[in-house]
């Protein structure tokens, strides 16, 4: 889901990471304050003004969802569910967990725990505001105050709207999930009420813009965008996680792996094998059958051109460990996180240090088709059942 990601402190035990994509954002909605929100409400400010109360405003937009998040991740935690981190990224943030909710009990309970915690925030800051201008604090913070009080009532009641992967979608499928037992179907039908929720949104930016309101159209538009996507991407994720899961990586892999002899020179493994194969590394097997090492393309780098014919793949291979190996036994699953999390596609399978084959992230995808195929593809979203 996200894409390169930096991790800026810790919190109740839970690592805080900021994704790329909420740096554009945080920029956006800077600018969207400070040029369009304070100076439509609160005229007369000088620029300088309006720009620090646009960075304040998204400073503590940027904390709401924090605890927004950190109120999921709680809960979460006291159900004893594992809650790896929160990241922030393009439109909020996200609780990433290690497992989805045992019951639709657990999930009601994670999902409404993010509106209430934004209405508290939001009925807090209405205080401070209340205080302030009691106090004759200046405009510009009561400007402030009173945007946050806003702004977490608007998230509140924005995710209270059942469509998924919103915190009213999760709650909805909770709902679907109890009354039909059944998660994937609850999962399907709330993805689809998210879609179109999505699709309406993007229509509404359509005619903003049309209309005029480029600011607001601009983020009605992209924030359907996100929410149509999410809520596909989610019920895919869902699918995948049903199709993997408990599947030993033994019943995926190629179990006949093109190998290279130990004693090929490397002229002939660029012509053979490189150039053959398309593959960046290939295990190194001997006579025996006994896995020797690997061999990569950045091995042939440190060796002079003029060499290659007197250089043996023993020479330059390197030990096939733990960054490039997987137990033949592992959840098929958590074999395709790795690669995701790794950047890596291919990895060697192996049983007690012997190798058994060779599994991609294209045989991960290829079987997954052919089960969800055998399974039923109507709950693919946007697929046609055959």
């Amino acid at each position: 889901m996200f894409g390169k990601r930096f991790k800026i402190f810790d919190l109740f035990g839970f690592a805080v990471y900021i994704d790329l994509s909420w740096v554009l954002i945080a920029v956006l909605v800077s600018w969207s304050l400070a040029q369009g929100y304070f100076p439509y409400f609160h005229k007369g400010l000088t620029q300088e003004t309006y720009w620090i109360m646009g960075i304040l405003g998204a400073l503590g937009l940027f904390l709401s969802i924090i605890f927004h998040e950190m109120s999921h991740s709680l809960v979460a935690r006291s159900y004893g569910l594992e809650m790896r981190s929160i990241t922030l990224f393009v439109f909020g943030g996200v609780s990433e967990m290690g497992e989805e909710p045992a019951n639709p009990r657990t999930e009601f309970s994670m999902a409404i725990a993010g509106p209430l915690s934004s209405i508290v925030l939001g009925f807090a800051f209405y205080g401070i505001g209340w205080a302030g201008s009691r106090l004759a604090w200046p405009v510009s913070v009561l400007a402030i105050f009173s945007y946050l009080s806003f702004i977490n009532i608007v998230l509140a009641v924005f995710n209270l709207v059942p469509a998924y992967p919103l915190d009213g979608g999760r709650m909805l499928r909770s709902i679907l999930w109890s009354r039909k037992n059944n998660m994937r179907a609850a999962t399907r039908i709330a993805a689809r009420i998210g879609g179109g929720f999505g699709m309406g949104l993007i229509v509404l930016g359509v005619l903003n813009v049309v209309f005029g309101n480029f600011i607001g159209g601009m983020w009605w538009f992209l924030i359907g965008l996100f929410l149509r996507n999410s809520a596909f991407s989610s019920y895919t994720q869902l699918l995948m996680e049903r199709a993997l899961k408990g599947e030993p990586v033994r019943n995926i892999m190629n179990a006949k792996p093109v190998t290279v002899p130990p004693s090929t020179s490397l002229d002939a493994l660029v012509q053979d094998y490189f150039y053959r194969y398309h593959f960046k590394m290939f295990p190194v097997q001997d006579a025996s059958g006994r896995l020797q090492g690997c061999v990569t393309i950045d091995s042939l780098k440190e060796i002079p051109r003029e060499r290659w014919r007197q250089t043996t793949v023993e020479q330059v291979e390197s030990e096939c460990g733990a960054g490039n190996t997987v137990e033949a036994s592992a959840d098929a699953l958590k074999v395709m996180a790795r690669m995701n999390r790794e950047g890596v596609s291919k990895l060697l399978v192996t049983d007690h240090g012997e190798l058994e084959g060779i599994v991609t992230l294209r045989d991960l995808f290829d079987f997954l088709r052919i089960k969800m195929d055998l399974e039923g593809d109507e709950d693919m979203p946007g697929s046609r059942g055959t």
